[in-house]
């Protein structure tokens, strides 16, 4: 009986010691599979300012050659119309509304992204990523100071960035900080810059960790004012440019070209390349030349959109989107399902092996079936509610092949506040336009006329997704006076 116990006993401890061998295995392989993510974002780069985009002059070889070797979306869309929203919705995973980030950051302001929200780094970094931020932030008014959170608040291991701009410019910019020290004066130009401290911090953490996945955010100045750009690349641009203004957007393109350029290759020289998600796009659509005093050199392309930067036809927020992933996207393919930023953090928590917070609300869905060139399942539409809205239609929906706007009947704002949230509330949404985007690329068809039917679908879910968003949207206490 005793050898009977003992045998049993053995048995159930080799059995145990399989499973927590094969337990262990299984873990193993998930973390290998888990890929390398890189998101490069621009700066007022225009839907139609690369050569694979369209543009007649600008020559961008490393961007065509990413779109051949990967995917090339068509119908790509920021979180926002401007560079702050647009920037917290990526990072979120939601409409930049709930987070209380409305509008552009000013330099100083009380508005940030508060450290309550929960970011993609942050979601990576519990599977075992490293993380890293190269480049602009402006998810805050008050940059590098401890009242408000910073990048590293928000997940990142490692940051080198700016609170906006690059300045002077971006040629010898002296106004970058790293991990909370301020850099100093630096020599070069901010997007090649934004690049080398990304591939330097990666070399280190590849020696460190070979094996560690990584998630890197390649945040770009350019082609944002105030533009500056190498002469080599600007004298190559001279003769076909209309003046000397817009040789420099050009070449301030071309250059961002010539970053993406370094990064892939830094990329191969340290055989992270084939299992490594490279992502490619922008915070929102082009500035409107002489907008403002240092706009003069503004000269980007929304064609064939309606609208610039600020608006809500799509100019203003449907911008380039290229994907390279050697592992698991097929070469060379046009993808015209809607996909947008804030897809992000849904889908790379899938790739990453695990779960956003069951109770956070998201706007975005997994986009995978995209790169096989199949709709994503969106189980609501996009929606931007955007109140300092150049246009006057201030709300915006892209439901599938359909793009609905609207009016509020209220003032312009760049923030809600208690001062102003119950006319904010309020607000009704009028004059509705219907447009079947697919054909109507340029939102020149208002089809609320001729398809009654179709505008009361459209304008009644609309107006749900609107009021779900309003009653989420943080409002920030008013000033005292």
């Amino acid at each position: 009986m005793m050898k009977r116990l003992e045998t049993i006993t053995v048995r159930t401890a080799l059995f145990l010691f399989c499973l927590i061998v094969i337990g262990q295995a299984d873990v193993q392989l998930q973390a290998a599979d888990q890929p390398n993510i890189v998101v490069v974002l621009c700066d007022d780069l225009g839907y139609g300012d690369l050569e694979c985009y369209g543009h007649p002059s600008i020559k961008t070889p490393h961007l065509n050659r990413m779109a051949e070797e990967g995917v090339r979306f068509t119908n790509f869309y920021s979180a926002a119309p401007v560079c702050s929203p647009s920037r917290v919705g990526l990072l979120t995973g939601r409409s930049p509304n709930r987070a209380g980030i409305y509008d552009f950051i000013p330099g100083g302001r009380n508005v940030y992204m508060r450290s309550s929200e929960v970011t993609i780094p942050q979601l990576l970094k519990q599977v075992g990523y490293a993380t890293c931020m190269s480049g602009k932030w402006h998810c805050n008014g008050k940059f590098n100071s401890p009242q408000q959170p910073q990048p590293d608040s928000a997940g990142f291991d490692h940051w080198f960035g700016t609170q906006n701009n690059a300045s002077p410019s971006h040629e010898n910019p002296q106004n970058f900080v790293r991990n909370g020290e301020p850099v100093g004066p630096l020599q070069g130009y901010s997007c090649q810059l934004v690049v080398d401290e990304a591939v330097n911090w990666l070399k280190g953490q590849q020696a460190q960790s070979p094996e560690q996945p990584f998630f890197m955010y390649v945040a770009f100045h350019e082609p944002h004012e105030p533009v500056a750009s190498p002469k080599k690349l600007v004298d190559q641009y001279s003769e076909e440019a209309q003046n000397e203004d817009e040789a420099q957007y050009f070449a301030n393109v071309a250059n961002v070209d010539v970053a993406v350029g370094s990064l892939l290759t830094a990329l191969k020289d340290l055989n992270v390349d084939s299992n490594t998600l490279v992502v490619f796009t922008a915070d929102n659509g082009p500035e409107t030349l002489n907008r403002y005093r240092r706009a003069s050199r503004s000269y980007g392309r929304a064609t064939p959109l309606r609208g610039m930067k600020l608006w809500t036809t799509d100019a203003g927020f449907r911008v380039a989107g290229i994907m390279r992933w050697p592992d698991r996207i097929k070469a060379d393919q046009v993808v015209h399902h809607p996909v947008s930023s804030l897809d992000f953090l849904p889908t790379f928590c899938q790739l990453a092996g695990t779960t956003p917070p069951a109770d956070l609300v998201l706007d975005g869905t997994n986009f995978l079936p995209a790169l096989k060139n199949e709709a994503p399942n969106r189980a609501k539409p996009l929606l931007w509610i955007y109140y300092n809205a150049l246009n006057e239609r201030r709300v915006a929906m892209r439901d599938g092949e359909w793009k609905v706007l609207a009016k509020l009947n209220i003032g312009k704002y760049n923030n809600v506040t208690t001062e102003n949230e119950t006319e904010v509330k309020a607000a009704e949404l009028s004059d509705f336009q219907i447009f079947r985007i697919t054909d109507d690329v340029d939102e020149s068809n208002d089809l609320s006329a001729s398809m009654p039917e179709k505008l009361d679908e459209l304008s009644k879910r609309l107006k749900t997704h609107y009021h779900e968003l309003l009653n989420d949207s943080h409002i920030w206490e008013a000033k005292k006076p």
